[in-house]
């Protein structure tokens, strides 16, 4: 088969109508170059930028690890694995991250993937025991490697590239301009590709807006900011993870339905509370800057910058959250009387002043449903959604969206469904298995 017909089926299977401007650009540059430096904006499709020339460079022949990726968090690694498992290449790709059970990614990796995705941490904890042989990787890919240094990864950076002996192409991403390439690398004249300096459309897409606070403690002036913006899909951003657990608690006593994400969640947890907010059953997530990027989180309505970011980097990250994929979004900032607009916020913003009567934004109308049982298991998203509905009595339009993980999995149910749909199944098996059911927390 020609790459060019392989390619519309990778299409057709991500359910993409065509490139964009900037995967096409990568595609090519990646595929005829030694080393490339990608830089473009959260939201703009990088991570099919690079995975398309990384399949292109896969060996049939080859057996072992031939790729590996190496990112800064968890939630981006698992993406990344979603993302080429959907483009259905047929190399295997797994994941290593910490966590979660050592032991299932040393079972993984006794049948080694074509590609392996990871964090520096993990990954060279594997390299130490011997888990996998670098000797095959011929592709190095470093997403949001800027990111990875500032978590402090610098010397698991740098054993893990000096343990890979065999690299001919080293691809550099980050959704921050201003960035400079460690030696370590080893990438020293990149072919660079910037679709961040000159990114004016996706500028335009996002509508910036004040708010101020007369108090100094601004969780009065956020509960009349939600109640405002009603049940749209919304991000709070906190600088500290004590403040979003207090912030959400503060919203939930004033009848605000939340859920709150940061790095000290246990994985599951964080996987639970992002499949909640993706579902619909959660309209407001607070969260920390580790939301700011690296996530699947689409459709974000609104970004709310409760406290005001240290850096403007991250200021740009969190605004990526929304406007992806050209749909439009609005960035809220929050100041108290005592604050000013920082210096590096140089869009024109629209000061408004909420009103007092705004009514407390309605329940979800879906509630998220955790089965403990996934892909590993043999279940699918056909098994479920069958089950649910022979034997739980669920019409198709009371089951919303369905997510298969390896051991666990999430399905949106309507919130009015949810009781009898739990009684019908309490005592019933799927695929005679007896499997935990549950409203997901």
């Amino acid at each position: 088969m020609q790459k060019g017909d392989r390619n519309k089926e990778i299409l057709a299977s991500l359910g993409l109508a065509a490139w964009n401007d900037m995967q096409v650009k990568a595609h090519e540059t990646i595929q005829q170059s030694k080393e490339t430096l990608l830089l473009a904006p959260t939201g703009s499709g990088k991570t099919l930028a690079y995975l398309l020339p990384v399949y292109h460079a896969m060996k049939k022949t080859q057996t072992g690890v031939q790729a590996l990726v190496l990112v800064p968090s968890r939630e981006l690694a698992l993406q990344i694995e979603a993302v080429w498992k959907k483009m259905g290449t047929g190399f295997k790709v797994n994941t290593a991250y910490g966590g979660h059970l050592l032991q299932t990614e040393l079972q993984n990796l006794s049948e080694p993937p074509a590609l392996l995705v990871g964090t520096p941490g993990r990954i060279a904890d594997h390299l130490t025991r011997g888990s996998f042989n670098p000797n095959g990787i011929h592709t190095l890919v470093l997403d949001e490697f800027d990111k990875s240094l500032a978590l402090g990864f610098e010397k698991e950076m740098f054993f893990i590239l000096g343990q890979l002996k065999q690299v001919n192409k080293r691809v550099l991403v980050s959704a921050t301009a201003a960035v400079e390439i460690p030696e370590f690398t080893r990438v020293t004249n990149p072919v660079v590709l910037d679709y961040i300096t000159n990114q004016q459309a996706a500028e335009n897409a996002i509508v910036f807006k004040t708010v101020i606070s007369d108090d100094k403690d601004k969780l009065d002036t956020l509960y009349q900011l939600l109640c405002y913006l009603g049940a749209e899909p919304t991000i709070v951003f906190c600088n500290y993870r004590e403040a979003t657990e207090r912030t959400a608690k503060a919203m939930a006593e004033m009848d605000i339905e939340n859920a709150y994400f940061h790095g000290g969640l246990e994985q599951e947890e964080r996987e639970q509370t992002l499949a909640r907010f993706r579902n619909g059953s959660v309209q407001f997530l607070i969260a920390t800057d580790l939301a700011a990027r690296g996530l699947d989180i689409p459709q974000v309505r609104n970004i709310v910058h409760y406290h005001i970011p240290s850096t403007p980097e991250e200021f740009i990250h969190r605004n990526g959250r929304t406007a992806r994929m050209n749909a439009t979004g609005t960035a809220y900032i929050l100041l108290n009387a005592e604050e000013r607009l920082p210096e590096y916020v140089d869009a024109e913003t629209e000061q408004i002043t909420l009103p007092i009567d705004s009514a407390v934004p309605p329940e979800p109308q879906w509630t998220t449903i955790y089965i403990s049982g996934g892909k590993k298991d043999k279940l699918n998203k056909v098994d479920i959604a069958g089950f649910f509905m022979k034997v739980g009595g669920l019409q198709k339009d009371e089951l919303g969206l369905l997510e298969v993980k390896d051991f666990i999995s999430y399905a949106a149910v309507k919130r009015d469904k949810v009781k009898s749909l739990l009684q019908a199944i309490r005592d019933e098996k799927m695929k005679g298995q007896k499997y935990k059911i549950a409203i997901a927390r």
